[in-house]
């Protein structure tokens, strides 16, 4: 016959906060979640004396709604005391590529065009921005990346695509 086990609390399960937390569903938590960057790596492209060099860098961005694809950008970082500081205004240009790099699966509809991920990168006027469209005809998901400006967009951008398995047809809200 086994013995009964017990559960030690930790020293923070009875905290006031544990316990308020602890009967919310994980899905009232997950408006919260904000999607992140992983920064995969980057390269300096002009050496500065004070602050930061420039930059070129690459990062990931998981599809939150398509499981298996993954999009990596890279872009400019600028360096320097404004950098350092976090007042910088980096360039608008920048590079993306998805990958499948897992069994894609599409729990549910899509809308035909949606925002992905957004980062700022400015202080204040500019956001680097990540856009899923869906191909119908073709059965594939189109990301395209631009940055946008508070006052004037830019024209600089990059499209990519990544073409589903027929035999799993994309769903469209």
């Amino acid at each position: 016959m086994r013995a009964p086990r017990h559960r030690v609390p930790g020293p923070d399960a009875g905290s006031p906060m544990r316990r308020r937390l602890a009967p919310l569903p994980a899905l009232l938590l997950a408006p919260f979640a904000v999607a992140h960057a992983e920064a995969i790596g980057e390269v300096d492209t002009v050496f500065k004396w004070i602050g930061p060099d420039h930059k070129i860098v690459v990062e990931a961005h998981d599809d939150p709604k398509v499981p298996g694809v993954t999009c990596y950008t890279s872009r400019a970082k600028t360096g320097g005391i404004k950098g350092a500081l976090g007042v910088a205004e980096d360039r608008s240009e920048a590079s993306i590529a998805c990958r499948q790099v897992g069994p894609v699966s599409i729990p549910k509809a899509l809308p035909e065009q949606e925002e992905v991920f957004s980062e700022r990168i400015s202080l204040v006027f500019k956001k680097l921005r990540i856009v899923r469209m869906v191909d119908r005809r073709r059965n594939t998901l189109v990301y395209l990346t631009y940055a946008e400006r508070l006052i004037e967009g830019s024209p600089q951008n990059s499209v990519t695509a990544v073409p589903v398995d027929p035999a799993t047809p994309i769903p469209v809200k």
